[in-house]
């Protein structure tokens, strides 16, 4: 189960530019966590954590394996792109693929850059990006709802549920609400995920801006800041230029020294990267031992043999009990053994729902 993040936002926003800083600065620190690039416009980038290090560190683990993230970086979206304008195709197809969405959002001027829309208003274009995947909702639910009508006619009971979920969600769409902000009950999320809307998907708004605002921010970053806060969104502020300017350089004082220079304390891709953890409601797990120190995603409320699954399929299969450490415990005992010795390590069973931060050992049997 991969968990992937997908960099959306109009033509010339400094998408592209995010999307080539945060692959170049994951492929620069290899020698310390796995990278790959699946296609020219994918890359996986590990979640930062120093939990992990520390672990693999009184574990003397041989090698330290983060958990990772997926960025897609999707075709520039124009307006008309739910009538096919543009790549407009492409853009709503690679999106329907991914998790979640990071929407970046131009929050500075440039003479020597066009802006698609002519000026530069982040809440403008927010709602333009919006907009077209409200639309492309609507048309898919039309499709649908055709379909469900028939059935239900027919006296198929799980058709004229379903058929209420669509009619909630256009009532909603045609309003000017994505279907993200729907609140239904427990019993009919199922239904509504099911629909895979493009709307309902959690988002992130990253206000990109020039080199002089990096640390301040600005009034733009502001209103996205309110904007996304209104919506339950997440919002951050970094400056492409400055990360692609980061990630040409190898040495991490070098670095530091870079950023101490324009006030920051840490890059804006690792607040982009767990931002986008955060999104996703992900929380992780550690498999600590002197070969390997391993992190785990999982999504939260996952239970201990689904977690397990995580690991391989036979885990899950044939799980007995876990092992169970809190990450707090590990720390504080200076390690597995010790935590054991003071009785802080715990046999959960398959009702357990694994904590963010917990070491784990699985028992199984096939």
């Amino acid at each position: 189960m991969g968990f992937s993040c997908g960099i959306v936002g109009l033509p010339n926003v400094g998408k592209s530019t995010l999307f080539n800083a945060l692959t170049a600065t994951a492929a620069a620190d290899a020698a310390n966590y796995p990278f790959c690039t699946i296609e020219p416009n994918i890359g996986r980038v590990a979640v930062p954590d120093e939990r992990l290090k520390t672990s693999a560190c009184l574990a003397k683990s041989a090698t330290v394996v983060p958990t990772q993230l997926e960025f897609v970086d999707i075709a520039g979206l124009v307006r008309g792109a739910a009538r096919g304008e543009g790549l407009g195709n492409q853009f709503l197809g690679h999106i329907r693929e991914v998790d979640a969405i990071a929407h970046v959002l131009r929050c500075f001027a440039d003479g020597n850059v066009v802006h698609a829309e002519g000026s530069v208003d982040p809440i403008r274009d927010a709602e333009t990006v919006e907009t077209e995947l409200m639309l492309a909702d609507l048309e898919s639910l039309e499709r649908r709802a055709l379909q469900m009508v028939k059935r239900a006619r027919g006296g198929d009971r799980e058709a004229r549920e379903q058929l209420e979920i669509v009619e909630t969600v256009q009532a909603a769409l045609r309003e000017g609400q994505p279907a993200r902000s729907l609140r239904v009950g427990p019993e009919r999320q199922g239904k509504l995920d099911a629909l895979q809307l493009l709307s309902a998907k959690p988002i992130l708004y990253i206000a990109n801006v020039d080199e002089a605002s990096a640390a301040p921010g600005n009034a733009q970053t502001g209103q996205v800041a309110e904007y996304a806060a209104a919506r339950g969104a997440g919002s951050v502020v970094i400056s492409a230029a400055i990360e692609a300017e980061l990630a040409q350089l190898a040495d991490p004082n070098e670095k530091r020294e870079f950023l101490a220079a324009i006030g920051l304390d840490e890059t804006g891709l690792t607040r982009v990267i767990r931002a986008g953890y955060t999104l996703l409601d992900l929380v992780t797990f550690f498999t600590v031992g002197p070969k390997e120190a391993h992190a785990w995603t999982i999504e939260r409320g996952t239970k201990a043999p689904q977690a397990a699954g995580r690991i391989h399929t036979d885990f899950e299969k044939g799980f007995i009990r876990a092992e169970t450490i809190a990450y707090a415990d590990f720390v504080a005992f200076g390690g597995e053994q010790g935590a054991k010795d003071a009785g802080r390590m715990r046999l959960e069973g398959a009702d357990y729902i694994v904590k963010d931060g917990d070491i784990m050992y699985f028992r199984f049997n096939l």
